[in-house]
C-alpha cells in the first residue's frame, strides 16, 4: 500500500486531534506540526500514532513548511487539525493528482449551523476573486490540498504566516501548474477549540495583514 503523508499544522487542537487522526484513511500517515501548543496536543498526536515535529516560529506557513520538510512520501496532503474537514475526502484529492493535477485543492461547502461565519465567507470570496484574476482557477484558498512533495518544495513558498496558501496558489498559477478544485464538506470545528483566524480579533487582524502582504 502506498503511503501518503498528511501535514496537520497544529496550535492547541487537543480537543479535535483524536477525531481527526482517527479518521485518516489507511496508508495516510499523520505529521502533526506543533506550533507552540500549550495544551496536550502533542501527547494526543503521539497517542494516535502521529509523528510530531515542533516549529517554534509562530505562523501557519511555518508549521506547514516544517511538516513538509519532515515528510518523505511522494504525495503529501495538508489538512486543518480542528475537525472542520473530513480526512476521508483526502483520497479524492490524491486521485486528482494521480490523474494529472499538479495541485488538487478543496472548495469548502459548509454543512451545519455556524460552520462558516458570513464575514469569513465574504473575505474568502474576495480573496478567491483576486486569485482568479491572477490566474489561479479557484473559489477557495485551499484549506485542504494534495500535491507532490518535490513540486511543493521547488515552488519556494516563502510566507510563514496566514498568507502561505495564497502565495502557494499565486506561485502555482505563475508556474502554469494544473490546479484542480473539488468540493469538500466544511463542518463546525470541534467543540472546545477556537479558530486562530475568526475566533479572535488578533487572529483576524493578523490574517488580514499576512494575506494583504501576499496579494500586494
Amino acid at each position: 500500500m502506498r503511503t501518503v503523508d498528511v501535514i496537520l499544522p497544529c496550535l492547541d487542537e487537543e480537543k479535535a486531534l483524536a477525531g481527526v487522526l482517527g479518521a485518516l484513511p489507511d496508508g495516510y500517515r499523520a505529521i502533526v506540526a506543533d506550533n507552540g501548543s500549550t495544551d496536550g496536543s502533542p501527547l494526543v498526536a503521539t497517542r494516535y500514532g502521529a509523528r510530531v515535529v515542533y516549529e517554534q516560529r509562530r505562523g501557519y506557513g511555518a508549521a506547514v513548511h516544517a511538516g513538509l520538510l519532515a515528510a518523505s512520501a511522494e504525495i503529501v496532503c495538508v489538512l486543518d487539525a480542528d475537525g472542520s474537514l473530513d480526512p476521508g475526502e483526502l483520497p479524492e484529492l490524491v486521485a486528482l493528482v494521480d490523474s494529472g493535477a499538479t495541485l488538487a485543492v478543496g472548495r469548502r461547502r459548509p454543512r451545519g449551523r455556524g460552520a462558516w461565519p458570513w464575514h469569513a465567507r465574504l473575505a474568502n470570496a474576495v480573496l478567491a476573486a483576486l486569485l482568479r484574476a491572477r490566474g489561479a482557477p479557484v473559489h477557495d484558498i485551499a484549506p485542504m490540498r494534495a500535491a507532490r512533495r518535490s513540486a511543493l518544495l521547488e515552488l519556494g513558498v516563502a510566507d510563514r504566516g496566514f498568507g502561505y496558501p495564497l502565495e502557494l496558489l499565486l506561485r502555482a498559477a505563475k508556474a502554469n501548474w494544473t490546479i484542480t478544485e473539488r468540493d469538500v464538506v466544511y463542518r463546525p470545528r470541534a467543540a472546545g477549540t477556537t479558530s486562530k483566524v475568526t475566533g479572535t480579533v488578533r487572529g483576524t487582524l493578523r490574517a488580514i495583514r499576512d494575506m494583504a502582504r501576499v496579494i500586494a
